[in-house]
C-alpha cells in the first residue's frame, strides 16, 4: 500500500524522527521551496529563526547527516526536503521579544 492510500494516522507513523527544532527547519525549507519555487538560502533560515549562521550551517549539516534533506555542497540553494511534507508540523512564526531595556 502506497503512502497516498493510507489514513493521515497511519502516514504520521511512517514518518522519520526528528526533534522540534528540526521539523521546524523543515517547514520552513518546504514553505520557503513551495511559495518562492526555489530552495532557501542559508541566510534566509538565519533571518526568520534569528540565530547565527553557524547555527543554521550545523543544522543543515545535521538534517543532511538525518538523510531528512539533500544538498550539493558550495551550490547555492540546492536543499531539497527528502520526506513527505506530510510528515512536517506547521510553521511557528517565531515572535519579537520586546524588552524596556534601552540600546545604545
Amino acid at each position: 500500500m502506497n503512502q497516498k492510500s493510507m489514513a493521515p494516522s497511519e502516514q504520521r507513523s511512517a514518518c522519520p524522527d526528528f526533534t522540534e527544532k528540526q521539523g521546524q527547519y523543515l517547514a520552513f525549507i518546504w514553505a520557503y521551496s513551495v511559495i518562492n519555487a526555489r530552495a532557501p538560502a542559508e541566510r534566509d533560515m538565519q533571518r526568520f529563526f534569528g540565530v547565527t549562521a553557524p547555527s543554521v550551517h550545523q543544522m543543515v549539516l545535521t538534517l543532511e547527516r538525518e538523510r531528512l534533506i539533500e544538498r550539493k555542497p558550495a551550490r547555492a540553494r540546492s536543499i531539497k526536503l527528502l520526506i513527505d511534507p506530510n510528515c512536517l508540523p506547521v510553521l511557528q512564526h517565531r515572535q519579537t521579544v520586546i524588552t524596556s531595556v534601552q540600546r545604545y
